[in-house]
């Protein structure tokens, strides 16, 4: 059976080629200086004008290895429903954390995705030694923790952590679509797509969308403004 329609079984199978997934670098560092559990984490839709912002943490055993991790970005949406389920099925702990649109213009996006990784880490049962994170920035946690600059690129229970927030954020915006399905939130997943902006003109927005983004800021600036025609 092919798993990923649009590669051959040979891509799914061999094991031997460029993308059999990322290296296990930092982890095994982690595990060499002496801690045994370590979680990898990231975020998805910190740039989309509409929806949630999520964040996966996932802790995978460290002498078993899902093929093919490599970050999500790289994927399709069949692929990364497949490493989803493998991930999930192969998991030590996973858990996410969910921050909705209105909070993310509360608090501003840095801070939005910061919190979104705070709950994710704080919710996965059991309790990781050490935690990787994508990006510069690391929210305030209980744990040690190091930050790596395109992480999900690089190290391998990051781009799992991709990976699994993705795909959960995904379905997410896919049941925001059966609620409001002038956006084509199934396809565009929140992102300014030129479909979305279309219907963002046509439509206004409405309280999934992040306000404090433009151009739904400028939309939503324009409906306060009086009809100057009357």
């Amino acid at each position: 059976m092919r798993l990923f329609p649009r590669y051959t079984r040979q891509w799914v199978e061999a094991p031997r080629t460029k993308y059999r997934g990322l290296p296990r670098t930092a982890e095994q560092q982690a595990q060499a200086a002496g801690y045994k559990l370590v979680a990898g984490v990231d975020e998805a839709g910190r740039g989309a004008l509409a929806g949630p912002v999520v964040a996966a943490a996932i802790i995978l055993p460290p002498q078993q290895r899902v093929t093919h991790i490599v970050d999500s970005k790289r994927l399709s949406p069949a692929q990364r429903e497949y490493l989803f389920h493998q991930l999930l099925s192969e998991k030590i702990g996973c858990a996410v954390g969910i921050v909705p649109a209105d909070q993310v213009d509360a608090l501003n996006i840095r801070r939005a995705t910061l919190k979104a990784m705070a709950r994710a880490v704080s919710d996965i049962e059991p309790q990781p030694d050490f935690v990787l994170i994508d990006g510069l920035d690391a929210p305030a946690l209980a744990v040690a923790h190091r930050c790596i600059t395109d992480g999900d690129a690089s190290c391998y229970c990051i781009a799992a952590a991709s990976i699994i927030a993705k795909v959960f954020r995904d379905r997410l915006m896919e049941y925001l679509a059966q609620l409001y399905p002038h956006y084509g939130f199934e396809r565009n997943r929140g992102y300014g797509t030129a479909e979305h902006l279309t219907a963002l003109r046509k439509y206004g927005p409405i309280l999934v969308h992040r306000h404090s983004f433009a151009p739904v800021k400028q939309l939503s600036q324009m409906e306060l403004l009086p009809d100057l025609r009357r």
